[in-house]
């Protein structure tokens, strides 16, 4: 069983950074999809970014230019750097993985931008 933990979450002012960071144990498969998801109160939980192990990297458009995923293949690790944070950025963001898609989620962490 895969087992994810995230790191990193927190309160910050608009306009403000933080990074998170996730890091995959327990894989039997060498982990391909790597992704970070949000879910903000009241909404589905949405695609926030993803790599792949090759480097393809895909954004949710609300945070292109803002936002940057980036790994460490040989430690199973994930950081999405985030910047220029708004408060529509608040919400719960969690790691997960797998294959080819989301399969495996972490707890999440809580992110939240006051304005």
């Amino acid at each position: 069983q895969v087992q994810l933990v995230e790191s990193g979450g927190g309160l910050v002012q608009a306009g403000g950074s933080l990074r998170l960071s996730c890091v995959a144990s327990g894989s039997r498969f060498r982990i391909n999809y790597m992704g970070w998801y949000r879910q903000a109160p009241g909404k589905e939980r949405e695609l926030v970014a993803s790599s792949t192990r090759g480097g393809n990297t895909n954004y949710a458009d609300s945070v292109k230019g803002r936002f940057t995923i980036s790994r460490d293949n040989a430690k199973d690790t994930v950081l999405l750097q985030m910047s220029s944070l708004k408060p529509e950025d608040t919400a719960v963001y969690y790691c997960a993985t797998g294959l080819v898609e989301a399969v495996y989620w972490g707890q999440g962490t809580q992110v939240t931008v006051s304005s």
